[in-house]
């Protein structure tokens, strides 16, 4: 919060006028008691953050009031949740109490606000992050309209991030990408799926993020342009239909065609799948099937249809409950053109997600698929001793993936899984006994490994056995959450009792050594030698791996404690616990070498010069000068300086924010890095090293390490450079992309 200052006349009437706009904003009908009720919710919650102001100065207010705006328009929600939205922060920030809130407007309203309310900063976690995370998740299952206005909080906060600090803006916005946008998805909220994606983007890839909007706006004249001559000759075709509709063409978000340019390795000019044109028709929803393929059936008499890409999520709906009928067709200049059918309401739910089908639940035939997700979700939260990572971990698994497969029972019964699942995800899916006792799986009447990738239309049968359990090499065979999550409760099941002989024999021994608070003392040992995980503490002892003697050794029994004398503090910022160590193997002899300053500073560590701190540059990234970076506190090898598109940055941001320091560079060209790039191209014989090295050469640049490997006319070759700094593997990258017979030349990230 910024500093307190009183809000003027001025701001009190903008901030009632930004509550009568979200008042105008509601497309769900309320009562004159509903609008008394918000009113009251409204003044209670304008007078309790009064002193408090946001980082951009403006008073608070004006969040709780954007967000239950976020809520009414953008997912549809009523009073009750307008009331939980406006008061979201109350608890949290202000002297206000659940137990005031439950009286002045009920239970329900109170409990959604609690449920939105962090977990006191006092409370001891491995991850701060993934606790308070978990505690929303487990509201789902309750009621999923606390989860909805966690979203517009969070969608509000991205949208206002640039008046946060920019270290605080990577932590954010990376946060944001691994959980939320996840999130977004699975509960069909497309809208806030590509909004998180883009605000993040650019946040954490800047350049790449300006980049491609410039060359949107650039291009956008053009791209109207061809988007009207590809109707055109389409709408006399689909009057004659008789349908009421709607036809127009639709930007595709900046991260989706930055995503395409990095998978596809061509230049933005090369991107011809910009946009897609949607028809939306307004029809009865028993007609909804039959007037989409009339439509489908139009367009594809105008214009060339591509077969292998035809989606139909009419006939079976994804499992977050989107329904639509996509086509990609041959346009005019024989670019390919990608067609979104579907009715008005098939468009309002992939709109407004799980809001707008609790609207039309009962109407449809198809099976509810918000439940099923919701009994997943039960299921990963249903070890209370979970480790929080790890949940958060087995919940994207189980949440964030665009393709599917489907398959049957023995009975026909159809289970979208996603793709990659396996057929021991097949097993979990159906119960989880039917996973812990399952010896083997038939598909289509043969038996396939349990590792077996699932295949659309495969129909399968388990076999079970009582005796049957899991093992710790199927966890390697799963992909989805709640498969994951069922077999690590039942290896801890069994870790558990295996050590709860050495449990006992582990307590006699501290009492026979006076110590008082056995709870405390296994804390301290569980930490000191597993981690703080008690379960693998016991299991070590009763396996022998440890044994209580070795446990106790370097411990002491001091006024009825067991305490470590003599041993350094543990370096940690702001929490208890440690991530999972990096594996490293390089990292000390990487500090003394070129990733390491001696006697000149290159990087500003928490605004601190960083040549008075221990750091070394990320094996996994290997940041250069101008990259995006920040700094992370490993549990074994110091500072790692790591670039905040790094494949493990959103993990590290997203679960161990404590650990996070701001990093910035200090201009200097003294000093050279190493960047991977990967180039592919055609094979032409002789000569292909000697022109690559030649280039580089010619650029002055050193070459570390050089790989090249030809096939089927092609070749692909992974090199590693030292350079200066971004600007100077910029121009690398664009020489060698000139060559004769090279086509991409990419960093590998």
């Amino acid at each position: 919060m910024a500093e307190v200052l009183d809000i003027t006349v001025a701001e009190q009437v903008a901030i009632e006028q930004a509550y009568e706009a979200m008042i105008a904003s509601l497309r769900t009908p309320f009562s004159r008691e509903d609008r008394e009720q918000m009113d009251r919710a409204f003044r209670l919650a304008n007078f309790a953050h009064r002193h408090q102001r946001r980082k951009s100065s403006e008073p608070y207010i004006f969040h709780p009031i954007a967000v239950a705006r976020i809520c009414a328009e953008e997912i549809g929600l009523g009073p009750t949740a307008i009331c939980a939205a406006l008061l979201h922060d109350v608890v949290e920030d202000t002297p206000v109490t659940t137990e005031e809130l439950q009286d002045q407007f009920g239970e329900r309203i109170a409990q959604m606000v609690n449920g939105l309310t962090k977990l006191d900063s006092a409370y001891q976690s491995e991850s701060q992050q993934a606790e308070n995370f978990k505690k929303v998740l487990s509201t789902l299952v309750v009621d999923v309209r606390i989860v909805l206005i966690k979203m517009a909080d969070r969608l509000h906060n991205m949208r206002t991030i640039k008046s946060m600090p920019e270290h605080k803006q990577l932590k954010i916005a990376a946060e944001t990408s691994y959980i939320y946008a996840p999130l977004a998805h699975r509960l069909g909220l497309y809208n806030f799926r590509s909004e998180f994606l883009d605000l993040c983007m650019k946040v954490l890839e800047r350049d790449e993020y300006n980049s491609v909007a410039r060359k949107l706006q650039e291009t956008k004249a053009a791209r109207e342009k061809y988007i009207e001559s590809f109707i055109a000759p389409l709408r006399s075709k689909l009057d004659e239909l008789g349908y009421r509709y709607r036809i127009f063409g639709r930007p595709k978000s900046i991260y989706s065609i930055a995503n395409k340019i990095k998978k596809k390795q061509v230049p933005f000019e090369q991107i011809y799948d910009l946009f897609a044109v949607r028809v939306i028709l307004d029809v009865p929803r028993e007609k909804e099937k039959l007037a989409a393929w009339a439509v489908y059936s139009t367009i594809t008499d105008a214009y060339q249809a591509v077969p292998s890409r035809l989606k139909d999520w009419i006939t079976i709906p994804k499992s977050n409950g989107y329904e639509s009928l996509h086509t990609t067709v041959v346009g005019p200049g024989a670019r390919f053109v990608e067609v979104q059918i579907r009715s008005e309401r098939m468009n309002e739910i992939a709109e407004r997600g799980f809001a707008a089908h609790w609207k039309y639940k009962g109407v449809s035939n198809h099976r509810d698929v918000y439940e099923q997700w919701f009994e997943s979700v039960r299921d990963i939260l249903d070890n209370p001793n979970s480790d929080t990572v790890q949940f958060l971990g087995d919940f994207r698994a189980n949440s964030f993936f665009n393709e599917e497969v489907y398959v049957y029972t023995p009975d026909g019964d159809m289970v979208a899984l996603p793709k990659g699942a396996t057929a021991l995800d097949f097993a979990f899916s159906v119960h989880s006994m039917v996973g812990y006792h399952c010896v083997s799986i038939l598909c289509d009447e043969r038996i396939v490994p349990m590792s077996y990738e699932l295949r659309n239309g495969d129909r399968l049968r388990v076999n079970t056995s009582p005796g049957q359990k899991p093992n710790p090499s199927w966890l390697d065979m799963v992909k989805t959450g709640k498969a994951k999550a069922k077999i690590r409760q039942s290896l801890k099941e069994e870790k558990r009792k295996a050590g709860e002989l050495a449990r006992e024999a582990l307590l006699r021994r501290l009492k026979k050594l006076h110590v008082e608070d056995e709870k405390q003392a296994i804390e301290v040992l569980a930490r000191h030698h597993t981690g703080g995980s008690h379960v693998d503490l016991f299991y070590d002892i009763g396996r022998e791996a440890l044994s209580i003697a070795q446990v106790l050794k370097p411990f002491v029994v001091e006024h009825g404690k067991l305490t470590l004398p003599a041993a350094p503090p543990p370096i940690v910022i702001g929490a208890i616990g440690a991530p999972p160590q990096e594996k490293d193997a390089d990292s000390k002899g990487r500090r003394n070498g070129a990733n390491r300053i001696k006697g000149h500073t290159k990087l500003l560590i928490n605004g601190e010069p960083g040549d008075q701190l221990e750091y070394s540059m990320a094996n996994c990234c290997n940041p250069v000068q101008g990259d995006q970076v920040f700094a992370y506190l490993t549990s074994n090898a110091g500072l790692k300086i790591h670039r905040v598109i790094c494949p493990n940055a959103e993990n590290l941001m997203a679960n161990y924010d404590y650990r996070i320091m701001k990093a910035e560079w200090v201009s200097t060209t003294e000093h050279s890095f190493v960047a991977e790039l990967k180039l592919t191209g055609l094979d032409s014989g002789k000569g292909v090293i000697e022109r690559i090295s030649h280039e580089i050469a010619e650029m002055d640049l050193d070459i570390r390490s050089f790989q090249i490997a030809a096939e089927s006319g092609t070749f692909t070759a992974r090199m590693s450079l030292l350079v200066r700094n971004t600007d100077q593997l910029l121009l690398a990258r664009r020489g060698l992309q000139n060559l004769d017979n090279v086509s991409t030349v990419s960093r590998v990230e």
